[in-house]
């Protein structure tokens, strides 16, 4: 029999770790093991895996959740479980979910996703799930084409064989998005959401038209910043993958005139260091950084992203010449 490992990344969020915990507790098929991924949290979250018996933890620093979900997927993967059964701390899923999950697998390789539900009214979708707005409306328990990682989010040990596990130095935002499009577009994978495996999850407030606080808003960085490698595995080509990354910034530049309210010109000028991190494949920033980078007066020189700019150009202009050369070496 398969066995199969829950795995959990949790930040300062306690109260809802126990949560979820306590639902993956009382799955109707009951877990193999349960892993929690500590992003080294200040709150009570360390001392209180101390106490719990049934899970394995690991204690690491703040590295995101790119990081942690990285960590946690390799471990389950290194210690032989064939199911990874990956989700947030702030979400829980149903108590039949993991049930209904492995009933709906039919021996192909797959990505399944739960049905990504609204843990307050427990019935809209959070995220867009084909045309439907509420689980009453869906019809078949089988929706081909999309999920929603990491909101229980099952993969098997042989995707991890076949793609690897996400990408560690994105620290936050797009690093799942990645990683679905790494194993969907780049190595066509199909993924389905199971709808009657429910994994209950926060509706989603934000959007990138709110006014966010200048100083404070270090997030934005890694918005910024990741959509361009998302953007190259999407696409599997890198002309077409700047070009669309280029309509991105276009698309986000305008957003921040029309829509912010406060520092839009600082706004605008900050997006230029990600960009050129992004070009520059520059993956050292961390959160205090971006912090102090944000609550100083420094901007960032418009020639710093010219300059990456023109580069990433010019070996896409090579890559061809370079590729035929590579070639005649090989075969001399």
């Amino acid at each position: 029999m398969e066995k199969v490992i829950a795995v959990v990344v949790t930040y300062n969020r306690q109260a809802l770790l126990s949560e979820c915990i306590d639902a993956l507790r009382k799955q109707t098929r009951p877990l193999d093991a349960i892993l929690i991924v500590n992003n080294g949290s200040t709150d009570t979250t360390a001392g209180w895996l101390q106490l719990q018996k049934d899970v394995f933890f690991i204690n690491q620093q703040n590295v995101g959740s790119s990081g942690g979900f990285s960590k946690g997927i390799n471990w389950a993967y290194e210690n032989g479980y064939s199911w990874i059964w990956c989700m947030d701390d702030d979400g829980y899923p149903k108590e039949d979910a993991l049930e209904n999950l492995l009933a709906a697998d039919n021996g192909n390789l797959r990505l399944m996703n739960c049905a990504v539900i609204d843990k307050e009214n427990k019935s809209s979708f959070v995220w867009n799930t084909k045309n439907y707005k509420s689980i009453e409306e869906v019809k078949e328990n089988i929706i081909e084409g999309i999920g929603h990682p990491f909101n229980g989010t099952m993969l098997h040990r042989r995707i991890i064989e076949r793609v690897g596990v996400p990408q560690a130095r994105f620290f936050l935002w797009g690093d799942e998005t990645e990683y679905y499009y790494r194993i969907v577009k780049r190595n066509n994978i199909p993924v389905c959401t199971v709808a009657n495996s429910i994994h209950y999850h926060p509706a989603t407030a934000f959007s990138i038209k709110q006014d966010w606080e200048y100083k404070t808003g270090w997030k934005m960085y890694y918005y910024v910043r990741n959509r361009f490698y998302i953007h190259k595995v999407k696409f599997n080509n890198k002309a077409l993958a700047l070009l669309h990354y280029s309509c991105f910034l276009l698309a986000f530049a305008g957003i921040v005139l029309l829509y912010q309210k406060t520092d839009k010109l600082k706004k605008l000028s900050f997006i230029l260091w990600p960009v050129a991190d992004a070009f520059g494949s520059n993956f050292e920033a961390t959160p205090p950084v971006i912090l102090s980078r944000l609550q100083s007066r420094s901007s960032f020189p418009v020639t710093h992203i010219l300059n990456a700019y023109v580069k990433n150009i010019r070996a896409l202009l090579q890559a061809p010449f370079t590729s035929v050369r590579t070639r005649r070496a090989a075969n001399a």
